[in-house]
């Protein structure tokens, strides 16, 4: 999203449809759970943007359940945009990724960091690795400035 609002295009539609075989996509069948889960994917997304999308024109969360992929998950994304002259643009992505250890490498970035933190006798919110890893932050933050914040906090230039 970032790179067409980066380039001038105005952003028109978007959806995320996600499937999976594990258990977690098995669990959202249960449409109440489903609901808030599409809410804070939905949330997470529209929080990075330049301004918020009209709710109608995106569609963020899990979409269904397939047994046979298991702990695959297969994302489907699509982007519609308007660039200049009303020029319609378009982006279909389709990724796939073994879900569950998937954020293993984000979990341990959160707790060397908070270990840092701990060994710096610093308390409260890391608000840096906070915005670079978690879907509802304390502060949100677009990636590469969180990220940028997360290197200056493990240098020690920064203490949050």
């Amino acid at each position: 999203m970032k790179i067409f609002a980066d380039r001038g295009i105005k952003l028109k539609h978007t959806y995320q449809l996600n499937t999976g075989g594990n258990t977690d996509f098995l669990n959202m069948l249960d449409h109440s759970r489903l609901g808030s889960k599409r809410e804070s994917k939905t949330a997470a997304v529209q929080s990075v943007l330049p301004q918020p999308m009209p709710n109608d024109d995106v569609h963020i969360g899990p979409s269904d359940y397939v047994p046979w992929q298991r702990d695959n998950k297969v994302v489907f994304l699509r982007i519609e945009g308007e660039g200049f002259g009303g020029v319609p643009i378009e982006l279909e992505l389709r990724m796939s990724v073994q879900d569950s250890p998937n954020s293993g490498g984000i979990v341990i970035d959160v707790i060397r960091c908070a270990k840092l933190a701990r060994d710096r006798k610093i308390g409260g919110p890391l608000y840096s690795i906070a915005a670079y890893s978690m879907k509802h932050p304390p502060r949100q933050l677009v990636d590469d400035l969180a990220r940028d914040r997360v290197e200056k906090f493990i240098s020690g230039e920064l203490e949050r």
